[in-house]
């Protein structure tokens, strides 16, 4: 089959718990297949509410908890992810895109004035990990007015 490792081909599997799909690979195959795209794809689909819930629930709680502790395990983790599918044939898969948090800018401004040397990501690093108060405090040990705080920060 030219096409056996086609999303569409893969998720079919997935759905209708082919525990010897992996084993079906050429070694060829298994260098180019990916358990990790089972992962994020497996775990949404579209349909009812319940169904929706169940995948994201079973996913959760069979293929998220140990994933990588068994990524030498390629096959384990193929058969972990059979696990979830409730039986009811083949389901429209979808890749859910993680969600940037959006930086803020006064934030990283006020920072990058403190730490010029720092590059863009250490600055949108440093914003997310200290809270609002933290950098107001900075601030504060700096000689800034509550005025300039809360104008600037």
């Amino acid at each position: 089959m030219a096409d056996k490792l086609s999303i569409q081909n893969e998720m079919r599997a997935f759905d209708s718990k082919e525990r010897e799909f992996y084993d079906e690979l050429t070694d060829e195959e298994r260098k180019k297949f990916s358990t990790y795209l089972m992962m994020k794809y497996g775990a949404n689909v579209e349909g009812s509410p319940d169904l929706q819930e169940w995948y994201l629930r079973a996913h959760n709680e069979r293929v998220n908890q140990n994933f990588f502790d068994i990524g030498r395990h390629p096959k384990l983790q193929w058969l972990t992810c059979t696990t979830v599918s409730p039986g009811l044939g083949n389901q429209r898969h979808y890749w859910l895109n993680a969600k940037k948090k959006e930086s803020d800018s006064r934030a990283i401004k006020f920072l990058e004035q403190q730490f010029p040397h720092l590059n863009t990501k250490e600055l949108e690093l440093m914003a997310e990990i200290n809270t609002r108060d933290q950098l107001r405090d900075m601030a504060r040990g700096l000689g800034w007015d509550e005025k300039r705080i809360k104008d600037e920060l």
